[in-house]
Order: structure tokens, then sequence, then C-alpha cells
């Protein structure tokens, strides 16, 4: 049984009432002191021994309580703390003033391929076998900057913290320290945590039917393992489609990460994919530095705009799809990963193939699979939906009360050829939004982009019910005055640059003559 004695603090009155303990004779095998509380743990005492025991501490001068506990302080805080460690899925190691370990978890065991016991037991210097770390973590008194270091061969990014004596003491000094491990591929899951949001094919907003038979192919390739090229034009959400491509496959627990490879200069792309060693260039971070690849373990590997890559990448990224090996930048080691391929461009790849810009036989090894996001144009149906959508976000951004698009902001946005496509609907409904104080959005509260199609909205648009029927009207009358120029669906597709079915549908829709065409 676990008692507590509370009391009022004296000197020498835990000595008194430990005293009561040996004149009962009774054995105790653990005893925490604090300023108004002694905790005894007594295995021989039984519940009918303890109004006697009660009286005796009674009577000692200062003894307030006797209560049964269920555990004692000390011993509570170390169960939690063995929880706490156990549940931790990195490596972690107390370090003592020398450098010995003196308390570890079970991952590190693992990663040390030693039992805990054994971990206890050794320095840092033995377990990673470097002379220079022990001495300079020493040296610095436990407060180093974080570093790469490997394990068994395995490398991992190793931090530390120290460990002090409480200020007020009369010391004040490091007594140790504890050392985190982590791995590249926690390190990647960490990473896709923080930049993406779970989102799957629910992400892509669009009801129109490219839209559908995109996210039918979309959930299809989405199961096999194998790589996947996304095209399309600018800013027509192909990283979207990616992300969903990955969350919906086998690896998508696993982390998914992106490069643009047209934002970096060659040698930082190589360094972000591929990762580099220690002293590998000037500026190179000490330890070295994982890549992209090595973090993406399991998950997958986004490359957007594969086709500014250089060529000099371009080998060394088919090296790497040929047999899932790398090597760092400076170093001379192989390593293996298992990750997913997905890249994307607006460009033709077929034709740099030609000019000689982008190698052949990385071309057919990225395109084992293949999407093409359609353009905003191609699926007018969702204009309104996607803006109504921007306009949420865009008014929660600023604070501001939903806003509502008139029948005249509605016929604007519909009849925008959308260069730009979703990027820059979002951008224009970001920037009205921010630009007005109105509730209701006009024609005019867009910056739309030049060369747009002229609006002549007449008065039976003004008067329309809503904006359906107004994007009817005005469908209606495009393509009347259109069909005279280009009297078959097929023109009439080309000149508008969508789909024939979309426009044979709209003719057959609207009863324009030729709809049978």
């Amino acid at each position: 049984m676990r008692i507590d004695v509370q009391f009022a603090d004296r000197v020498g009155i835990a000595h008194e009432i430990l005293a009561v303990l040996a004149r009962r004779n009774m054995n105790v095998v653990a005893v925490e002191v604090d300023s108004s509380d002694v905790f005894i743990d007594i295995p021989e005492l039984a519940e009918s021994m303890l109004p006697l025991l009660r009286e005796d501490f009674m009577g000692v001068a200062g003894v307030q309580e006797v209560k049964v506990v269920d555990v004692l302080p000390g011993a509570r805080r170390r169960l939690h703390l063995d929880a706490l460690l156990a549940a931790m899925a990195d490596p972690v190691m107390a370090v003592d003033a020398e450098g010995r370990i003196v308390a570890a978890n079970a991952a590190a065991a693992v990663v040390a391929e030693l039992d805990e016991s054994q971990l206890h037991q050794s320095t840092l210097r033995e377990l990673f076998g470097e002379a220079g770390l022990q001495t300079e973590l020493l040296g610095s008194g436990f407060r180093a900057p974080a570093r790469e270091v490997r394990l068994h061969g395995q490398p991992f990014l190793l931090e530390v913290t120290p460990v002090s004596e409480p200020l007020d003491s009369a010391l004040g000094q490091t007594v140790g320290g504890v050392i985190t491990l982590h791995a590249p591929r926690r390190l990647g899951g960490r990473l896709h945590a923080l930049q993406h949001t779970s989102g799957g094919f629910d992400s892509i907003i669009g009801e129109s039917e490219p839209i559908r038979a995109l996210k039918a192919r979309a959930a299809r390739v989405a199961m096999v393992d194998a790589p996947l090229l996304i095209v399309g034009e600018t800013g027509t959400g192909k990283e979207l489609v990616a992300q969903a491509c990955h969350a919906a496959s086998p690896r998508g627990s696993a982390p998914f990460l992106a490069l643009n490879c047209a934002s970096l200069p060659e040698n930082l792309a190589e360094s972000e994919l591929f990762g580099y060693m220690s002293g590998a260039f000037t500026g190179a971070q000490r330890g070295g530095k994982p890549g992209l690849i090595e973090m993406a373990e399991g998950g997958t590997v986004f490359l957007d705009e594969i086709g500014e890559m250089s060529l000099y990448l371009q080998a060394k990224l088919l090296r790497f799809l040929n047999d899932g090996k790398f090597r760092r930048i400076g170093s001379e080691r192989e390593t293996k990963v298992n990750v997913r391929i997905i890249s994307a461009t607006h460009r033709n790849l077929r034709k740099m193939v030609a000019e000689g810009s982008f190698r052949e036989d990385l071309f057919y090894r990225l395109n084992v699979l293949q999407l093409e996001v359609p353009s905003l144009r191609e699926r007018p149906d969702d204009i309104l939906l996607l803006a109504r959508h921007f306009i949420e976000r865009a008014c929660a951004q600023a604070q501001k009360p939903i806003c509502r698009l008139n029948a005249q902001a509605c016929a604007a946005l519909v009849a925008n050829s959308w260069p730009g496509n979703v990027r820059q609907l979002q951008n224009v409904v970001f920037r009205a939004i921010t630009m007005t104080d109105q509730r209701i959005l006009d024609a005019s509260d867009f910056d739309l982009a030049e060369g747009s199609m002229s609006m002549e909205v007449s008065s039976h648009y003004q008067e329309a019910e809503d904006w359906e029927k107004t994007v009817a009207l005005f469908e209606r009358a495009v393509l009347e005055r259109l069909y005279q120029q280009y009297p078959s669906s097929r023109k009439l597709a080309s000149r508008l640059k969508t789909s024939h079915s979309m426009i044979a549908n709209k003719l057959r829709k609207y009863g324009i003559p030729g709809s049978d065409r």
C-alpha cells in the first residue's frame, strides 16, 4: 500500500514520520519527500492495519492527514516519461556530461541495433564511430547546430538540446543533453504536412463533362504504381491533379514533395532533388542535406515544369528512374529509394524531343501514364462554380461578407477566354474582392484580360431572373452570331477552342440551324 502523510513543514518531521514505521518494524521500499508531503510505499501494509497506523502518525506534531494513493509521484512521472518516449517515432537519447547515453527510447535502440540495456552503456563515440562528434557536443555544452550523421550507414539529422541545472542552483551548469535523430523520410512527412492539405479528387472543383472525364481517368491511373505525366496549359491545376492522384494511391499516407524545375538554376535544382554531402560545394550545410527524393521515401515526388529541366539533370533523373538509385552531390555512395515520379508540363515534349532539347529515352520513361488537364475555355460550365468558390475564399481572407455576382458579371466571366486558366480566374476574383466595397459584383469590377470577347449585354439579359438564365441567353447569342461565320459545329468548336461535342450539344440545346453537322 502507498500512503501520503501530509504535514506542516518543520525541521525533523520527516524523520519522525519514518520513525513510526521503524517502531512497527514495517519494511519501506520507497520514500519521496515534498515540501508538505511524505509519500511512502509499504508493501506489507494491509487496509486493516491502516487505522492504527494513522493514529500513530497523527500523534506526531504537525501531521495533518494520512491518505492512500495509487502510485508515488516520482513513479508516476517515470511512467509518463517512459510512455512519452515509447510513443515518439524519432530516436531520442539522453546523454550525460561525459557523452555516455543514460536513457533512450525504443526507436533509438532499433536504429542502433542494440538492446536498450546495451545502448545505455554506450558513448556517442562508440555509437556513431565519430570521435569528433562527441568532442564537438561536449565542447559546446550541447549547444551545436543541427547536422547530418550516419548510423549503420543510414543518414539522420541530429538535433541536440542542452540539459542544465536550474538557474537558481549553486552551479547552474550543463549536465548533459538530449539528442533527437530525424530520418529523411520523417522530415519529408513533416514537410508534406506543412505544405499540402489532404484533399483528394473532391478538391478538384468542377461538374463539366471534361472534368468528370479527367477525374474518372485520374482515379484509374492513381492506383497504378508507375510514372505519370500530366500535361496541360499553364494555370489549369496540374499540381492539384498530382496531389489528388497521390492521395488516392497506395502511397497516399507517405510524403508528397514537389519541385518546380523552372524556378531554380541547374545546380540548386540538383541539390534540392538529390541532396548533397558535407563540403560538396561552397555554402553547403555542415553534415550534408537529404534531397526531396530521399525525404519522400515511400511516397511521391512531383516535378513541375519538367520541360525546363536541363539535359544534365535529365540524364541523372533517367538513371534514377531505371533502377531507383542515385548519388548525392559529392558522394560516391549509391542510395536506393522507393518513390513514384509524377511530372507535369505545359510544353510539347514530343516537339522538344524532335528538336533535341529533351531526351527521348526520358520522355518514354516519364510518359508511362498520361493525363491531360482541360483548359478553362474547354469547361465553361465550371467558370461560375469556380468563381463563387474563389469569392468565398477571398472574402474570408479579406474578412468581408460573401459577395455575389450580378447577371452582367456572370456573363462577362463566362465570355472571357481565360488564357491563364484557373489561376487567372482566381487572381481576377481576388483582385476584385480586394478593390471593391460592394456586396454585388458587376462586370466592371473585374480586370479581365485584353482580347476577351466584348460584352453586349442587352436589356433582356439584365432582366433575367438568375445567372443560369443569363448565361443561357448569352451562350445562345454568341453561338447564333458566330454560327453565321462558322456554319458547322466543328468549325465553331475550332473558333472557340473547345470540344466539338460540347458545341454540338449547345447548338442542339438552343435549336440553332446546322446542329446536326
